[in-house]
């Protein structure tokens, strides 16, 4: 079981739990077609943001793997929520997980997918115990590349027209770390 100490703060972020009043800002970016372009689901109307976001909320620890965390990224000079970051409890046997990111665009371009990234790598390393953190995304999203390799993290994976996603062949690539690397 993991119950992290929250919220945990940076320099410049606070990475806590969501609550029901995060609707109007977490509806601000799921609602976008590019937010949405490269993950999994379309953009978000009010009512599935609500119902996600108690899903969210309703997680403040891991007690299995199979879990996911779920943390509000939030500006510490003003509370702005502009994004997410999250760890997955992948398998407890093999001490494995997975890190993942989405933020507002507006916010883009600034460091703070990295800095809140980071801090998540360290919950799971850490917190966790865990002994291997992998991250992945659509093969198109240079970005999130690049976010992954500002952390440390090694490119381990491109897997070609892997999945169908959104109706399209979609490549994956998977970087990854060890807890001795962070």
């Amino acid at each position: 079981m993991f119950k992290p100490s929250l919220p945990v703060e940076t320099s410049r972020l606070v990475l806590r739990p969501f609550t029901l009043d995060d609707l109007t800002e977490l509806h601000s970016f799921y609602s976008r077609p590019d937010v949405a372009r490269f993950l999994y689901w379309e953009p978000r109307d009010l009512d599935q943001v609500r119902t996600v976001l108690a899903d969210k909320a309703a997680v403040t620890e891991l007690t299995d793997e199979g879990q996911v965390l779920c943390l509000a990224v939030t500006l510490r000079e003003t509370g702005e929520l502009i994004g997410e970051v999250l760890l997955f409890w992948r398998s407890r046997e093999h001490r494995q997980g997975e890190i993942g990111y989405v933020f507002h665009p507006g916010h883009h371009g600034r460091g703070y997918a990295s800095e809140a990234a980071r801090e998540v790598l360290r919950l799971g390393f850490e917190g966790l115990g865990l002994h291997r953190i992998v991250a992945r995304c659509d093969g198109r999203n240079t970005a999130s590349t690049k976010v992954m390799e500002r952390l440390g993290m090694r490119r381990e994976a491109h897997f070609v027209e892997n999945e169908i996603v959104k109706g399209e062949w979609t490549d994956e690539i998977v970087y990854a770390m060890l807890r001795r690397d962070f």
